[in-house]
């Protein structure tokens, strides 16, 4: 198996996050991933909630290889300056791959719906404003209300939930 995707040895990896101008950035042309208008604004809201924690990654050129989307909701935010990390290295095969694989990975996990109640359940009852965690309010209404995993019918109410929110965003 190669390791040339994760070699610590070279100098694919930055070890410094620096604030650049938003207008410094190129986007990537042929960027397949698609942002609706609503996962922007849940993305600005992201930030506002939590800070930019997740730094876009460029290469040497300022061309973005992660995080498309959060540059368009710095932009929604009037942000003059974001987080980045210059990944130095990389051929320009290897950019276009991560950039799929980036976006790809982050869908194929899945969620333990018992868990995710839980921790729904309580941070709703620290008064912590759920809707800001990327769910519409449909899912969370279904995943507030859920009360164990071999309640197969919640459990197809927060798939169809999902669904749902999943076509909302494809019209946005």
């Amino acid at each position: 198996m190669s390791t040339s995707f994760i070699d610590v040895g070279t100098n694919r990896l930055s070890h410094r996050i620096h604030l650049w101008p938003i207008d410094k950035l190129v986007p990537y042309e042929r960027n397949p991933r698609t942002h609706s208008a609503v996962q922007i604004k849940q993305i600005a809201d992201s930030i506002l909630q939590f800070g930019f924690v997740a730094p876009i990654l460029v290469d040497d050129q300022a061309g973005i290889i992660a995080g498309h989307g959060r540059l368009e909701a710095a932009k929604s935010l009037a942000m003059e300056k974001v987080p980045v990390v210059k990944l130095t290295g990389l051929s320009e095969k290897l950019k276009r791959a991560y950039l799929i694989a980036d976006n790809r990975l982050a869908e194929n996990a899945g969620w333990d719906e018992d868990l995710l109640s839980e921790e729904l359940k309580a941070l709703e009852s620290e008064d912590f404003q759920v809707g800001v965690l990327g769910f519409s309010e449909n899912e969370l209404e279904a995943l507030l209300e859920f009360e164990a995993s071999t309640d197969n019918e919640r459990a197809d109410q927060i798939a169809f939930a999902a669904l749902q929110n999943a076509d909302h965003q494809s019209a946005g």
